[in-house]
This record gives structure tokens, sequence and C-alpha cells, in this order.
């Protein structure tokens, strides 16, 4: 995973370092090819910027808002789960309405901190099968639009496609890295956690340390589509900050400087009106605790 920052000047140090926990060791070329996907037709591209990002103490993310979401209703901090004030979860915990009052600061499209938005709780949190947290906030989106001229920025809620080209917008480093999706990957094991469809970058996305968290946004679109959250630094085999690809047959594959991200179509599904956490929800397939 990208490493959390605990202090700018560390985050400095460390400029040059991968991603979040991850796991990896050299495997040999060719072994664990992702499977077939569809390619994205070549679309109108739009510029993206930094307007909604935050950041966190430790790591970026963003004000997001999926398709049935009110403008009345309590605004959403989307981040990594191994970003949370608390440290990493176990493999096979999940945090559900835990008490947080986090702070975030809230970023206009030319990286300037323009509010501190926080926290009423964590919604959700976790590690297993993805990486995520999901911040409750005491704003709602109106107010925040009408105070700050800021939109949230919307969750798409199908699965994204291969070749799409995307930013991946930070929030701490104020930073756009620009790249394509490479494909997606059945399994990726970092550490003790496992990560399932992750998402892998073209070589261009060159996301360092305090990018977890950040939104991955389709150029086309302005939507979400997934949060960064880590890269193969060293090239280890499966290891923290060096993740490793297992493809269905369980063969490996270790990927030297090339970074990846976590979906997040399937969190739009497990949110009731007043965008309130429902993992009992019809069609809701996210880890329960």
């Amino acid at each position: 995973m990208r490493k959390p920052l605990v202090a700018a000047c560390f985050a400095l140090a460390i400029a040059g370092a991968g991603a979040a926990p991850a796991v990896a060791a050299p495997a040999a070329a060719g072994t664990g090819a992702a499977a077939p996907v569809l390619r994205a037709a070549t679309p109108t591209l739009r510029a993206v910027n930094l307007a909604g990002t935050v950041a966190l103490s430790n790591c970026s993310g963003s004000v997001v808002r999926f398709p049935s979401s009110l403008d009345t209703d309590p605004a959403l901090v989307l981040s990594n789960g191994h970003c949370l004030s608390t440290g990493f979860p176990e493999p096979g915990e999940v945090l559900v309405n835990q008490a947080s009052s986090r702070t975030f600061g809230l970023l206009n499209s030319a990286g300037t901190r323009v509010a501190t938005l926080r926290a009423s709780k964590l919604a959700y949190g976790t590690m297993t099968d993805t990486d995520v947290s999901i911040y409750q906030l005491t704003s709602t989106y109106a107010s925040i639009k009408n105070s700050y001229g800021i939109s949230a920025l919307t969750v798409q809620d199908t699965h994204p496609v291969a070749g799409t080209a995307i930013t991946v917008a930070s929030g701490y480093w104020k930073r756009l890295y620009s790249c394509n999706i490479d494909g997606f990957v059945y399994r990726m094991k970092e550490g003790d956690w496992t990560w399932k469809d992750s998402v892998r970058y073209t070589s261009a996305c060159q996301t360092i340390g305090g990018t977890s968290g950040s939104p991955v946004i389709d150029q086309a679109t302005g939507k979400v589509v997934a949060v960064n959250n880590t890269g193969n630094e060293d090239g280890q085999r499966c290891t923290e900050n060096n993740p490793c690809e297992v493809d269905a047959n369980g063969n490996v594959t270790v990927r030297k400087g090339i970074n990846y991200a976590q979906e997040t179509y399937l969190i739009p599904a497990c949110f009731k009106a007043g965008n309130q956490i429902d993992l009992n929800k019809s069609g809701c397939t996210l880890p329960k605790p």
C-alpha cells in the first residue's frame, strides 16, 4: 500500500518511494496474465483538476457522492482502509459506523485549501478484498457547494474498462498523475492482505507515498472509478509495499514500478437513503463484519 505519511517532512524524505502495503517478488516474465478485458473506445477527454479532493493527515482522499445521493445528504469522504488513523485493519476486519471526528483539508481546482471538513463517523473501513475507508461528514453536499463552490465527485456504479484514460488526483501532494487503465488483477497480495479485481495502471502513473486514497477519475466522464492504494517499489514478491499479481490458476507475477488501485463501483449499492451504510441491502457485496 502507498505508505501513509505521518508528517510532511517525512513524506518529502520518501517522495521517491512507492506504494501502500503490497506483496510481491520477482516472478518470471509472462506468468500470471490478466484475464481478458474489453477495451474502451476513444472518448472526448476533459481536464481533471483537484476540486473536491482532500488532504488527510497521512493520505489523500475526495468528497464523493453516489448516483442516488441528494444534495441534502451528509457528504462522504473516500480514502483507503490503510489510511485510518487507528492503523491498518487486520485481514477479515471490517469497521462500520465507528465514531470519528477526523478532519480533512478541502481543495479547490487550483489545489488551494479552502476549508477544513470534519467527520461525524467512519461509515466503513476495511482492507479485506478491497482497501477502502468512507467517512460521513458533519456537512451536507449543499452546504459545501454553497460555502466553497465545490461539488462532490460522483462514484461510477459500473465496472471500469481497460484502456480508459484516468487521472489520479492527490490532495495530499496537490498533484495529478495521468495514465490509462492497463488491466485488472484477479487477486493482488501484499503482506497479509489480499484484494480482488484490482486496477493496474500503465507505467505513466508513478504515484508515491501520500497518494494513497486518491480518487482515480475517468477523464471522459469525470467520475471516480477506483481509489489509488499501492505499487510495487522494489520488485519483491507479495511483501508490504511490493504487491504481486495472482491469476485464477495461482500463477504469480511481479511488476516492479507498477502501481494499482481498488475499484469503487461496488460501493454505491451498499448505501441507502440519507447516505447511510447498509451492508444487508440487496446487491451489496462489500465484506461484512
